[in-house]
């Protein structure tokens, strides 16, 4: 596909000036964990362990978001099963994620530092899954997959994040329940699970699909991690099988209090350095941006953001450009980054096709925020509020326009101020290296 050179559409918008930036560090009462690894370890011993005999197979679930130390506690886990007389082995717990291929699940574990020789146990990333059994949801009935390398073990236990999910509201969202139906669904049972869910409800077919499993399969609990506003682990807890439904809710509600949020609810413009699977299955956190754009679910009331744009895809994403639908701009540098193949796995399989489709793009940043001062309207480099993120995992540090500044909550700091400059060459924005400091 060819898009636009700057030459074809540079005389279609004039250029605007940009306001001044402040530069701010947002630091929220928040509550650390000191040694997570250790209480990950610690965590199993609520887990029903205790009937295995030695040598016991036990598959240890592991998905493709970036939690915090993720390496380090898949490996303490691994390490604590090995000395309880346990044979562990990873099994990638990520549903369609890394293009629903044995490598690409590879690839997504090793770009979170999870390697066979980091974790010290093999990794069988196989796709197959067998079907189980039927479940009834609403008018529905939706077959229920789970991993085939799973079933081959005596135990399967799962390790993940609890946090609110990108797609829906409820008392379970994103955790212990989700990643066992889904990820450990592989490709098929994730397609399964997100056909039904869209037109019966994400909660109800969790509920029943998690019943079907618990009964099915030798799956003994999980190891619950909750993160705080600076996305370190502030809490890890193991929940035997048959609570994740009972101790899930509390959970969430923990983790909705730590979550990283926006300072301020009224955005005329949201930039986002980047987007991956990584920071969030979105892309980027919709709780954040304040889009869910799928059917059957309205978007959250807040914050109110009139346009976003994104600028690029992480590394550790390898392409999966999931997400950048969600923004109504991009640049031709993102574009480039994308690999449809791992995208369009991802859009197919949760039946979201929405966060998969391409935004307008410019040709480089300048042109870019032309573009969004055009749409916005009126534009005033005075009043316009902008806000300038890495991404929606990050927000312990940012940019906002002055016109912001004066809304911040107390524990946002403005540590100085800054003009931003475009390269000449790539046009490309950047604070500029004249910006006044210690406003």
């Amino acid at each position: 596909m060819e898009f636009p050179e700057r030459a074809d559409v540079d005389g279609l918008i004039d250029p605007q000036p940009l306001p001044e930036f402040a530069r701010v560090r947002y630091e929220p009462r928040t509550e650390r964990l000191d040694d997570p690894v250790g209480a990950a370890r610690e965590s199993l011993d609520a887990l029903d362990l205790d009937g295995l005999p030695a040598g016991a197979t036990v598959a240890v679930g592991v998905g493709s978001r970036g939690i915090d130390r993720i390496d380090e506690v898949a490996a303490g886990i691994v390490d604590r099963l090995d000395e309880r007389g346990f044979d562990p082995v990873v099994v990638p717990a990520m549903g369609s994620h890394g293009g629903a291929t044995p490598e690409g699940q590879r690839e997504v574990l090793a770009a979170l530092g999870i390697t066979e020789e980091s974790v010290g146990a093999p990794i069988d990333a196989r796709m197959a899954a067998a079907e189980l059994a039927t479940a009834s949801v609403g008018d529905a009935e939706t077959p229920v997959y789970f991993a085939e390398t799973a079933l081959e073990a005596d135990a399967v236990l799962v390790v993940n994040r609890v946090k609110a999910h990108t797609n829906f509201t409820g008392p379970i969202e994103s955790g212990l329940a989700k990643m066992t139906v889904v990820g450990l669904g592989k490709q098929r049972g994730a397609k399964a699970f997100h056909s039904t869910a869209i037109a019966e409800g994400y909660v109800e077919t969790l509920t029943a699909a998690l019943d079907v499993i618990e009964e099915e399969t030798p799956i003994v609990g999980g190891v619950a991690l909750v993160e705080n506003f600076e996305e370190e682990i502030g809490h890890v807890e193991g929940v035997p099988a048959g609570s994740f439904l009972d101790r899930e809710p509390a959970l969430l509600e923990r983790a909705y209090e730590e979550m990283p949020t926006l300072p301020v609810d009224d955005v005329d413009l949201l930039i986002v350095d980047e987007i991956g699977k990584e920071i969030s299955g979105a892309g980027m956190d919709t709780n954040v941006i304040g889009r869910y754009r799928v059917l059957n679910a309205p978007d959250p009331e807040t914050p109110d953001i009139d346009l976003i744009y994104v600028r690029g895809l992480t590394e550790a994403t390898k392409g999966n450009g999931n997400g950048i639908g969600l923004a109504d701009l991009t640049r031709r540098a993102a574009v480039d980054q994308l690999d449809l193949k791992k995208t369009y796995a991802n859009a197919l399989t949760s039946g979201s096709l929405a966060k998969s489709k391409l935004p307008v793009v410019a040709p480089d940043d300048e042109f870019a925020l032309r573009t969004a001062a055009a749409a916005l309207g009126a534009y005033d480099p005075e009043t316009a509020r902008i806000v300038w993120i890495r991404n929606t995992q990050e927000l312990g540090e940012f940019r906002v326009s002055d016109a912001v500044v004066d809304d911040l909550p107390e524990a946002a700091v403005v540590t100085d101020r800054e003009t931003v400059a475009f390269d000449a060459g790539t046009a490309a924005f950047e604070p500029a290296a004249d910006g006044d400091a210690d406003a």
